[in-house]
């Protein structure tokens, strides 16, 4: 199963029964578990952690977005914490199963839905970020709402990625990103007697001044306590010990105690971990040398030492109709999309190759939305099978009930055709940015871009066959001509697309 975390942050602290109609708008859809809800009055902000499935998680972020912009009023809003949007930011934070470029993907997704939808400005911020100066999410609230709102439509600087060039007039703008996975980390330095060696400490840990990259910090005072309040923003750069050992040697060398620290919210496992491997020096440590994890993995059947997909090739090995060869060329179609992201992503980030940074993140977000379609489609092909042969199985004893069944066979037959049809779609996709990035990426991986363009056509000639098929079992095959020529197009695209990156294949080896 591959899982999202997100974790919107609402401008609403105050009213617990809207915060509570929020949450309960993310629980409701399918597939979606809510973790944690934390509000802060004087910040007047709640902060709701959930998981849900890849395919399902930007739902339950425009849910509770909806009944955000619905229930609060920004003209009316105060508190101490820094915002520009009802729903302020919505972070997005790959675990199982999922990658960074899959949650930029959603990040996009979940941007054009509420640009349109709901009518509000997006920026996107961290990873997900169009420009270099939206990466930092303080730099894109930069003046808070009533700035934004000010600016907007005369500042190219504050032209939205998605949505209208004006705020929306009581939910504001947003900021929708991906991440790593962020932990709020605090360190203790005794009573208040120690605050100014707390704020001293924070300048020197946080990676804005100098310390840290990956560390954001200040020196508060925390019920009648000296607090190091830390946010660690990529813990994989810089994990929680790294940034307690620096506070503690700083601390040592001002001679003030560290009495505690604390991890405020969720944390991953690993994290205390790594941090148990560090302190006791377990040279050869694995995680799965810890028993609880082993117990789980034989109680889930976790047959992480077995094929990949085991499970679905043996599904379309067995003697059953479905998954047949519609989810086969799906699958097929989603493998070459995620060939197609892995070039971008071998390319992006890369000193060599900085005259397409802009093109190979673009072409890598893209390429894991259509991993993401593609997927999903591999289900919808063998539901779409199992409408028809319901519909075969209607009654036809009388007159009417045979017009009803005929009815019903010719609209699942219809349905059974647009399913691979949109996968041929898809699949045209993937063939031009296989191209893309076998033109302009690492040319390192050609060969990965040359495997993901012929898979690509594979699976369109593939899925254009299940529209021919469906098309030709029709009575009246008239009716899905439209169809059948569509299908053809996208055939004849994905072709000629690897065509051309073999031909730039066999250049490069």
């Amino acid at each position: 199963m591959s899982l999202v975390e997100c974790v919107p942050n609402f401008s609403e602290g105050r009213r617990p029964e809207v915060v509570q109609a929020i949450r309960d708008a993310i629980a409701a859809v399918e597939g979606t578990v809510v973790l944690d809800v934390s509000s802060d009055e004087s910040h007047n902000r709640s902060v709701i952690t959930f998981v849900a499935r890849r395919e399902r998680v930007v739902d339950a972020a425009f849910a509770g977005m909806r009944v955000a912009t619905d229930r609060i009023d920004l003209t009316r809003h105060s508190g101490e914490h820094p915002r520009m949007g009802a729903t302020d930011v919505v972070p997005f934070v790959p675990l199982e199963g999922t990658t960074m470029d899959d949650c930029v993907a959603l990040a996009r997704q979940l941007g054009d839905r509420v640009g349109r939808d709901l009518g509000i400005p997006v920026y996107l911020y961290e990873r997900a970020a169009t420009r270099p100066e939206r990466e930092n999410l303080a730099d894109v609230r930069r003046g808070q709402f009533e700035g934004i709102r000010a600016e907007i439509e005369s500042n190219p600087a504050r032209t939205p990625d998605f949505g209208p060039r004006k705020v929306h007039p009581t939910a504001g703008a947003v900021a929708i990103g991906a991440r790593p996975f962020l932990v709020a980390y605090n360190v203790y330095l005794g009573d208040t007697s120690h605050l100014s060696e707390a704020k001293r400490i924070a300048k020197a840990v946080r990676g804005s001044s100098g310390g840290l990259r990956y560390v954001k910090a200040l020196g508060l005072e925390v019920d009648g306590q000296a607090q190091v309040s830390m946010n660690l923003v990529d813990i994989d750069q810089t994990p929680p010990y790294r940034a307690f050992d620096m506070v503690a040697m700083e601390a040592a060398a001002a001679g003030v105690p560290v009495t505690w620290s604390e991890i405020v919210g969720l944390v991953p496992e690993r994290v205390l971990f790594d941090a148990a491997a560090r302190h006791l020096r377990l040279a050869q440590f694995s995680p799965d040398q810890v028993f609880e994890r082993r117990v789980r993995a034989a109680q889930t059947g976790d047959a992480r030492s077995g094929a990949p997909n085991a499970d679905l090739v043996a599904a379309v090995a067995a003697p059953t109709p479905t998954p047949g060869g519609g989810s086969a060329a799906a699958y097929a179609g989603a493998l070459a999309a995620a060939l197609a992201q892995m070039v971008a992503g071998l390319t992006a980030g890369k000193k060599k190759f900085a005259d397409v940074e802009t093109e190979m993140r673009d072409a890598g977000a893209r390429a894991a939305t259509l991993v993401t379609r593609l997927q999903d489609l591999v289900a919808l092909d063998a539901q779409s099978y199992g409408a028809v042969s319901a519909a075969y199985k209607l009654p036809k004893d009388t007159p009417e009930q045979r017009t009803q069944r005929d009815a019903a066979i010719t609209a699942a037959l219809i349905g059974a055709s647009e399913v691979p049809l949109e996968t041929a779609r898809a699949c045209a996709a993937v063939a031009a940015l296989a191209e893309l990035v076998a033109v302009k990426g690492n040319p390192s991986a050609v060969s990965d871009a040359g495997v993901s363009a012929l898979l690509a056509e594979a699976a369109c000639r593939g899925a254009a066959y299940n529209v021919r098929v469906n098309v030709a079992a029709l009575s009246d095959p008239a009716k899905g001509r439209a169809l059948v020529d569509a299908a053809s197009e996208f055939v004849r695209e994905t072709s000629a697309a690897a065509a051309r990156v073999t031909a730039e294949v066999e250049r490069h080896i």
